[in-house]
């Protein structure tokens, strides 16, 4: 099968982005599944900073591979054109840097000072299912880096950088370049870019009617019949807290 449109093929709404700032990687998961699109959620990252803010972006891939002695020696940094110096270099501002890192977080695969280049640069976050370096410097970013865990080894050690911009895996999905990265406290989502659209306008509606469900929930109303709304009361009421709820 061939690999999907490429982003420069798909045009993306001009308040997609914005939109999708307001929806949560629960209710995207949600509106994936109903597609049949159940591995969407990238397994085993998290977020290194507390109270990390909505992340979006569209996807800026670079691809390990294992390192070896002679492709991976420390004067390899020299290099002008080493793939992971080259990406935060070119990392279009407002993208998310995507690390393929083969699950591996026994070395790192970025660090502070890299990440501080890519957030002066206009990076809109980073994840990566390795581990980071001077991650307590990394999780103090405003920009959302989402990781396996702490790695204090170089990446050297471990990683070989090769590829950029081409399809990847990142903590088991699919990442192809130009998808849309949501990331928030529960993990990082990743919306095909086709998809990017219809979901960014569906979540707004799911997102309002999942506040009223909970404030019904804290009203003492019973969730059968509500959640889903089997019960044709609740369509009847939600209308009602809409109206009564618009600015």
């Amino acid at each position: 099968m061939p690999n999907p449109e490429t982003a420069e093929n798909i045009t993306l709404g001009a308040d997609t982005l914005q939109l999708l700032k307001g929806a949560s990687t629960a209710t995207i998961a949600t509106l994936l599944y109903k597609r049949g699109y159940q591995n969407a959620y990238v397994q085993g990252v998290a977020p290194l900073g507390a109270g990390t803010v909505q992340m979006v972006g569209p996807a800026y891939t670079l691809r390990y591979i294992p390192a070896r002695p002679d492709t991976d020696p420390i004067v390899a940094f020299r290099e002008p054109d080493h793939p992971q110096r080259v990406a935060i270099e070119e990392c279009p501002e407002g993208a998310v840097l995507v690390m393929d890192c083969r699950g591996d977080a026994s070395a790192a695969s970025a660090g502070s000072i890299l990440l501080t280049r890519l957030q002066v640069r206009g990076g809109a976050g980073v994840v990566l299912d390795g581990g980071i370096r001077d991650a307590a410097g990394a999780a103090a970013l405003k920009m959302p880096v989402f990781a396996a865990k702490p790695s204090a080894p170089t990446n050297l050690t471990k990683h070989h950088a090769v590829d950029i911009g081409l399809p990847i895996a990142c903590g088991g999905v699919a990442v192809y370049p130009g998808d849309i990265v949501l990331g928030d406290g529960d993990g990082v989502m990743i919306i095909p870019r086709h998809l990017a659209d219809e979901l960014a306008q569906e979540s707004v509606e799911m997102e309002l009617f999942e506040e009223f469900v909970l404030q019904e929930v804290l009203n003492g109303v019973s969730i059968r019949g509500l959640y889903p709304p089997t019960d044709p009361e609740t369509s009847t009421r939600f209308a009602a807290w809409r109206t009564g709820n618009k600015d």
